[in-house]
């Protein structure tokens, strides 16, 4: 779809005017600043599109860190299809070593609590597989990857079902034992409504804290003892990630890691 996008109705028109057909050329792409290598192999899928028979070496793994100046990927194919892979490759690439550059940060940030961070489906429509791998490589756990794969009750499911109880428990008694269930809370009291459901088996396996202060965040790890997984979530930063995971919690969700990432800045270059 991305090279559709870019290529329109007739191609590189600019590359079928420059450069002679059947011309060859060598090209890295290479990072300009430092960061976690996610979805090189994007670089391979979109020049075997245009050119089946291109030599592309991964010169890293996802997940690595590499520095400013690094090379990420080399090609040796066709000049044309290689131009024309070129912005396809760049985007994507720019865009999960983001996405997994700025996990990494969030994940050192919370080093040493025993909290772990997780995406959430704030992802680009169309790219949520490619920005979960990033998440992954960058030291994220991956959240749903849709609204098949785990119940997950929100404040609008709360509301319609008149308590996070009585959400809880009809989800309980419409799936299966082998799916998990998750409410979402912004109170101590909807906390505790839902925690008496699990003295009776049919409790929440996940409580998700949503905007909680951090006094409530202690208040609900001490009160919940182990008894659910509590997930932290709602307005999650850099300068405050920290602060929430040091209270107990679990796992902290953040938006931002697929929302907000800026793209780091790759580039192409002939280098034969």
């Amino acid at each position: 779809m991305a090279l559709t996008e870019d290529l329109g109705r007739a191609g590189d028109i600019t590359a079928q005017a420059c450069v002679p057909q059947g011309t060859r050329m060598r090209a890295a792409i290479s990072a300009r600043a430092a960061g976690v290598a996610a979805g090189l192999d994007v670089a391979r899928v979109t020049l075997a599109l245009l050119d089946p028979a291109a030599r592309v070496e991964m010169r890293l793994s996802d997940g690595a860190a590499f520095t400013a100046g690094t090379t990420l990927v080399t090609f040796d194919g066709d000049a044309r299809a290689v131009l024309a892979a070129e912005r396809t490759a760049l985007n994507l690439i720019g865009r999960l070593c983001g996405v997994a550059t700025l996990t990494r940060a969030y994940v050192d940030a919370v080093a040493g609590t025993g909290t772990r961070i997780a995406d959430t489906r704030k992802t680009t429509p169309g790219l949520r597989a490619l920005e979960k791998h990033a998440v992954a490589m960058g030291g994220g756990l991956n959240h749903r990857f849709g609204l098949d794969d785990a119940v997950l009750i929100k404040d609008n499911h709360v509301a319609l079902c008149g308590g996070p109880a009585e959400a809880v428990r009809r989800a309980r008694a419409s799936v299966g034992h082998l799916t998990k269930v998750e409410v979402e809370v912004d109170r101590l009291d909807q906390l505790r409504e839902v925690l008496a459901l699990t003295a009776l088996g049919v409790g929440p396996d996940v409580v998700m804290l949503d905007n909680f202060s951090l006094d409530d965040l202690r208040t609900a790890v001490m009160e919940t003892a182990g008894r659910v997984t509590l997930e932290a979530s709602g307005g999650v930063t850099l300068k405050s990630v920290r602060g929430i995971a040091e209270t107990g919690v679990d796992v902290i969700s953040v938006g931002a890691l697929t929302h907000s990432a800026p793209s780091l800045d790759v580039g192409l270059d002939v280098i034969g």
